[in-house]
């Protein structure tokens, strides 16, 4: 078949051809750039109860370099460029679960508050629970992993006024002891110590103080996990039969210190004391295949632990969707 076809028509063609692209990549051009991301919370079901995980936003830590030590600084490096992260400035997410158990709302750990001691990043966590549809009049209870300042400085605003008004505040009393004491306001601890006064002192009549083992709310039990403060404890969450387990900070890395689960960490009160924690304790978890979630991992921060070599490896778990 032989197709006529002028030198006319087709440099009509060419023309029409042309004035659709610039018409098309013109209508593209108007739609505007948003510059916005989705809320920061996320929701999932466990069992018979419901958990929003909410942010209080990034937390940079900057170099690694003297943050995590007892391992080269070139090897540290290395080990965050091969997993795509900055060799030079780690960044810690803020995850804080609210678990829901149809009696109960209960908020794990409470963000930086009003403080900007790791810049201007943090502090998001009421907002994240705004756009969550949570009120803070609705948490019954407010479960502190340990007294740094990153999990407790959003009990009260800047005006030491509480912001959970019908909460009680659980923790260890080992951990409240310890970073309430005055005595220590002339040690190299005394910012913790300035910010766990400002925000447990306002509530010491709402708290409660928790003991190893114990189930002190409905499926939460504490798991003493000491090393990074004196009295930091992990919790199991549990209902109808399904759990997790709200690490803390017996991990603040799921990289480095959980490749190498011996390294130091210089926030850590007894360095040595927190490895030995960690190991342990990521042990159990890992051989029980228990899901695990951590505070400072990447958003949401829930997944699992497995054995890999003489550490571990995390798997973020898929997002799951409730209808």
């Amino acid at each position: 078949m032989t197709l006529d076809v002028s030198r006319r028509s087709l440099l009509a063609l060419g023309a029409g051809l042309g004035a659709s692209a610039m018409l098309g990549s013109s209508a593209m051009a108007r739609a505007p750039k948003l510059g916005t991301q989705t809320p920061y919370w996320h929701r999932f079901i466990l069992g018979d109860a419901e958990v929003t995980v909410v942010s209080d936003g990034p937390l940079p830590l900057g170099d690694p370099s003297g943050t995590f030590t007892g391992v080269s600084k070139e090897e540290v490096k290395k080990m965050l460029a091969d997993n795509f992260l900055s060799p030079d400035n780690v960044v810690l997410e803020q995850n804080s679960p609210i678990v829901n158990t149809g009696d109960k709302l209960i908020l794990f750990d409470t963000g930086m508050g009003s403080s900007k001691m790791f810049g201007p990043t943090t502090g998001r966590q009421q907002k994240s629970m705004m756009e969550a549809g949570i009120k803070p009049e609705d948490i019954d209870a407010v479960v502190c992993s340990h007294a740094h300042i990153d999990h407790i400085g959003g009990i009260v605003d800047a005006n030491n006024k509480p912001l959970f008004p019908n909460a009680q505040i659980y923790i260890s009393q080992t951990d409240f002891d310890f970073w309430t004491d005055e005595g220590k306001m002339g040690s190299p601890a005394k910012d913790f110590v300035v910010h766990a006064r400002k925000n447990l002192l306002p509530v010491r009549d709402r708290i409660v103080f928790f003991r190893d083992g114990q189930e002190f709310l409905p499926g939460v039990q504490a798991i003493s996990a000491p090393g990074h403060t004196v009295g930091h404890t992990i919790f199991m969450v549990s209902s109808a039969g399904k759990s997790f387990a709200f690490l803390g900070d017996l991990s603040h890395h799921s990289v480095l210190l959980l490749e190498r689960p011996r390294m130091e960490f210089s926030y850590d009160t007894d360095p040595k004391q927190a490895a030995e924690s960690r190991v342990k304790l990521l042990t159990m978890l890992a051989a029980n295949k228990t899901p695990v979630m951590s505070y400072h991992f990447a958003w949401p921060g829930y997944g699992h632990v497995a054995k890999a070599g003489d550490g571990f490896h995390y798997y973020p778990e898929p997002m799951q969707m409730t209808l």
